[in-house]
C-alpha cells in the first residue's frame, strides 16, 4: 500500500478554540490557519499515487508542506514558516502503515530551479574550458616540439594527440568526465530520477514546471514504475493532464468547496483541454 494511510489537518472548529486561546494581536496573518479549512480539506486518504489538483491559493502547496513538516522527511531549500506554522502541524495527525524510510523527501519546483542553475553554472565553467582546449589543440598540433627530457613526456602525448584526434574529438576526449550539457527541461527530470530512489516518500509540488509534455509523459511513466514495482508512495500536486492521468491515482479536487475526489476526466482543467481539442479536431 505505502507509508502513508491518512493525514488530518484541523478543522474550522478546532482553528476557533485555537484563535480563542491566543492574546497576541500584533499578528495580521495566522497562516497555515483558515487555508485548507476554508476549502473544507479535513482529511486526505492516500494511495500509492495521491495528487492534489486545484488553481493558485487552492492550498496544495500548503498541504504538501505542512505534510512534509510533519513527516519529517528531507527537503532542499529553505521553506519560510509562520509564526503559527509549528501550532498548526502539531494539530495535524498522520496514520502510518510502515514507518517512512530515510530517503523520503519533498521536492518543490524552487529545487529544480535552483538544480537547474547549478548545471548551468557547471556548463559555463565547461564551455570556458573548451574554449582553452580548442587553442592548445591548436598550439600543440602546430608546434615543432622536440623531447629534451622526461619532463616533456606530458607535452609530448598531448602533440601525440593532437596529430591522431579531430579537433573535435581531442576536446571531446579531455572533457568526457565533466557535466554534459543538458536543456532545462533533460536537466529537470534527470533531477527527479537522481532524487527518487527505491522504497520512499515523495512529496512533488507542481514537477510539471520547466518540463515538456514529452517529458511529463516521461516522469508519469516513471513515477506509475516506481509506485508499482519499487515500493514508492507519492503525494502529488498538478494540474498537469499527463499526471493527473496516472493509473490508479486519487485526485482531490481542491477547488470544491468541500474538496471532492474526481476521476481525472472530470477536472476542469483537463476539459478545458479536451473541449479544445475537439473543436479543432478537423485540422489534425
Amino acid at each position: 500500500m505505502g507509508y502513508l494511510i491518512y493525514f488530518t489537518f484541523p478543522n474550522e472548529d478546532m482553528e476557533f478554540e485555537f484563535f480563542m486561546k491566543i492574546k497576541r494581536k500584533c499578528y495580521d496573518s495566522f497562516y497555515p490557519f483558515k487555508i485548507l479549512s476554508g476549502h473544507g480539506l479535513e482529511r486526505i486518504d492516500f494511495e500509492p499515487i495521491t495528487i492534489l489538483y486545484g488553481g493558485n491559493g487552492s492550498g496544495k502547496s500548503t498541504a504538501l508542506n505542512v505534510i512534509a513538516e510533519k513527516t519529517g522527511i528531507s527537503r532542499d531549500s529553505i521553506y519560510n514558516k509562520s509564526n503559527f506554522y509549528a501550532d498548526y502541524v502539531n494539530m495535524c495527525e498522520m496514520y502510518l502503515e510502515k514507518d517512512i524510510p530515510e530517503n523520503s523527501r519533498i521536492i518543490t519546483s524552487d529545487d529544480v530551479f535552483d538544480y537547474m542553475l547549478n548545471i548551468r553554472n557547471l556548463n559555463e565553467g565547461i564551455d570556458q574550458k573548451r574554449e582553452k582546449l580548442f587553442e592548445e589543440y591548436l598550439d600543440a598540433k602546430n608546434s615543432n616540439f622536440q623531447m629534451k627530457s622526461i619532463e616533456d613526456y606530458e607535452q609530448l602525448k598531448k602533440v601525440n594527440a593532437t596529430r591522431s584526434k579531430t579537433q573535435s574529438r581531442f576536446v571531446r576526449n579531455n572533457l568526457m568526465n565533466n557535466v554534459r550539457e543538458y536543456s532545462n527541461g533533460e536537466s529537470a527530470f534527470r533531477y527527479f530520477t537522481e532524487k527518487i530512489g527505491e522504497n520512499g516518500l515523495y512529496i512533488l509540488d507542481e514537477p510539471e514546471n520547466s518540463l515538456s509534455p514529452k517529458r511529463q509523459m516521461e516522469l508519469m511513466s516513471f513515477i506509475e514504475d516506481s509506485a508499482r514495482f519499487w515500493g514508492c508512495q507519492f503525494i502529488i500536486s498538478t494540474h498537469s493532464p499527463f499526471l493527473l492521468s496516472m493509473r490508479g491515482a486519487r485526485i482531490y479536487d481542491l477547488d470544491e468547496n468541500p474538496v471532492d475526489i474526481k476521476p481525472w476526466t472530470e477536472l476542469e482543467n483537463v476539459r478545458i483541454y479536451y473541449e479544445f481539442f475537439q473543436k479543432h479536431k478537423n485540422k489534425f
